[in-house]
């Protein structure tokens, strides 16, 4: 049987970043299938809003030269302008988006708990106006989906395709190795009060992506997926942020023997690989000193 050629918009390949990983993820999968794989490299992740006015136009393009298309990323389940415009028969890429935020920050948790989910219901209206079976990459925004989507929808995308090769076990010279995003989401998510706990009885501590200014730590800055790779095989545990306990990082740490410490409050996010967390009750150490 003669593979059929398609054509892929991508606004964001790199191998370090989660967007990057999820491309690259995806086109694995389509490669096992029925495609010879064209793609549309553009990096442009940094103007993500003007990069899907730009992935729309190209797909248009594509389509009205009679090929065959597949929008992958940036796609997350608010932005239902993109299920509107982008050509019939579209093939698309894992559909993103997080369903936890704090309440500090009051423009994004009004946004998040009352704009979001209103434009989470058009997309799926849409979604199912065009015949579409999504691919969720997590299943985080399950709760927002009518039984009729859910049955006809494939979650958690990318734990059940991700490789989990172990490594091979090398000696653990760094207990906490943590990765940190400056973002008014993400960051109002991260324990910081935990971390301090940390220092104060001196554990050795790893920090990987934006600095953290905090004392007695080590910031590596932003790395490439080798050299995180690296400190991955030396570090004994990591902490969830709060918003998506099977991250692309969370996954490659499980990957690297590392367990992953989760406060108890976030206990009913972890449906698989339960062996691999450590639930902790954020205000006291002692599960944590006593496997130092």
């Amino acid at each position: 049987m003669t593979k059929k050629k398609l054509f892929v918009w991508t606004c964001d390949y790199s191998e370090n970043s989660g967007e990057g990983k999820l491309a690259r993820l995806f086109i694995d999968e389509l490669k096992k299938k029925k495609f010879i794989i064209i793609l549309n490299q553009q990096n442009t992740l940094n103007q993500k809003y003007i990069s899907t006015l730009w992935g729309i136009f190209y797909c248009w393009k594509k389509y009205l030269n009679q090929e065959t298309v597949c929008y992958l990323n940036y796609l997350p389940l608010w932005n239902f302008l993109i299920f509107v415009l982008l050509p019939p028969k579209t093939v698309f890429g894992p559909i993103t988006g997080g369903a936890y935020y704090s309440k500090s920050f009051k423009l994004n948790y009004f946004i998040r708990e009352y704009i979001f989910p209103i434009f989470y219901k058009v997309s799926e209206f849409l979604i199912n106006l065009r015949g579409i079976n999504p691919i969720f990459s997590t299943d985080l925004l399950k709760k927002y989906l009518s039984k009729k989507t859910i049955i006809k929808s494939k979650f958690n995308f990318v734990v059940k395709n991700f490789s989990f090769k172990k490594k091979i076990k090398r000696k653990k010279i760094i207990d906490f190795l943590i990765y940190y995003r400056n973002h008014n989401n993400k960051k109002l998510l991260f324990p910081f009060n935990l971390i301090r706990k940390l220092i104060k009885y001196n554990f050795k501590i790893y920090i990987v992506g934006d600095r953290l200014n905090l004392p007695k730590i080590k910031n590596c800055g932003k790395l490439s997926k080798n050299k995180i790779s690296i400190l991955q095989s030396k570090a004994k545990f990591t902490i969830i942020s709060g918003e998506n306990p099977y991250s692309f990082f969370i996954l490659e740490c499980i990957a690297h023997h590392m367990k992953i410490i989760i406060d108890k409050k976030m206990k009913k996010k972890i449906t698989m690989l339960k062996k691999n967390f450590i639930e902790l009750n954020f205000n006291s150490l002692n599960k944590i000193i006593k496997q130092r």
